[in-house]
């Protein structure tokens, strides 16, 4: 399973938005490890937003690059209105933590519910609260 974080120019969570992040780390979780394959910088983040047009070209520009590494789970501090339409496609886990090797910790103590999720997906994934425990949610469907 594929995870990518959505980091600051530091390597650390940042309370924004997953499009917003400066840089994305994918892991590889297997055998009880979360390894680092690489690490890309967003070359998304300054996209035009101003209209709905725009941030869903970016969410669609976004989805394509995280798709072409194959990745799984989304983990950022935050997610904005456009994880309505990648809960179709990923998992989102929204942490409170800011240092990537507590959430690696975090992720690997609670791995078997979004392998759970994985296996039991159907029309759209839940997100993912994590702290100290794990809270599941439901995400709306995006408005037509």
């Amino acid at each position: 399973m594929r995870i990518a974080f959505a980091l600051n120019i530091d390597g650390e969570f940042e309370k924004t938005h997953f499009g917003d992040a400066d840089k994305y780390c994918i892991y590889n979780y297997a055998n009880g490890e979360l390894n680092l394959l690489f690490e890309e910088v967003n070359q998304f983040k300054s996209m035009d937003e101003e209209s709905v047009h725009g941030k869903k070209e970016k969410a669609d520009q976004i989805i394509k690059f995280l798709e072409d590494k194959t990745v799984t789970v989304l983990v950022s501090r935050q997610f904005g209105e456009n994880v309505r339409y990648i809960a179709s496609l990923f998992i989102p886990v929204k942490v409170k933590e800011e240092v990537p090797e507590k959430v690696k910790a975090i992720l690997i103590k609670h791995m078997r519910w979004l392998q759970d999720e994985i296996e039991n997906h159907s029309e759209r994934y839940n997100m993912f609260v994590m702290d100290r425990g794990i809270l599941k949610q439901a995400v709306k469907k995006p408005r037509v």
